[in-house]
């Protein structure tokens, strides 16, 4: 009876070849699994430059720009799309959609320097300037920005002046 449930290893030497055929087996499958899989994704996968390209593109751009060049002012629409457009093309957190005639009518009404003050100092759930620095953008580009907006759902606003060529006009006078 005590010889039915005896270990089937009798001595040192098939101990030693069990235990690395425990190991080494595994292993072996594993590795081999591991090389056919390569093999497959080597063949289906042409390198396509493009794509590459397009995979690795950096997500962020920088803007080196030196700081002792003249500042070009932007246009209301490079405004628009650089600090508006995220809140104003899709009307969150009830700013007013771009081009929506029936939400800027009332807003227009109350004329142009109410709404850039209102742009300036924010409104609502709008942060002053947008969230703009005022390093990045200046009052008279988030004016530009506001008629830019306004002119496209329906007003007829005038196009501000640019403070440093009226600083120029009146040195010239002088």
């Amino acid at each position: 009876m005590s010889g039915q449930h005896g270990s089937m290893i009798k001595n040192p030497k098939q101990l030693i070849i069990m235990v690395f055929a425990a190991f080494f087996i595994p292993l072996i499958v594993i590795l081999l699994l591991l090389i056919f899989a390569d093999s497959k994704t080597k063949q289906s996968s042409v390198p396509n430059t493009e794509s590459t390209l397009k995979i690795i593109r950096p997500v962020g751009k920088l803007n080196f720009v030196d700081s002792s060049a003249p500042k070009i002012a932007k246009t209301g629409d490079a405004v628009y799309q650089s600090v508006c457009a995220s809140c104003h093309s899709s009307g969150a957190a009830g700013a007013p959609k771009f081009e929506d005639v029936a939400a800027w009518s009332g807003r227009i009404s109350k004329g142009y320097d109410y709404l850039v003050t209102s742009a300036i100092k924010g409104k609502n759930a709008m942060p002053a300037r947008g969230g703009a620095s005022p390093d990045d953008v200046s009052d008279y580009e988030i004016a530009r920005a506001v008629v830019y907006m306004a002119n496209a759902s329906g007003g007829k606003l005038k196009e501000p002046k640019d403070p440093d060529q009226a600083k120029d006009a009146r040195a010239e006078k002088k």
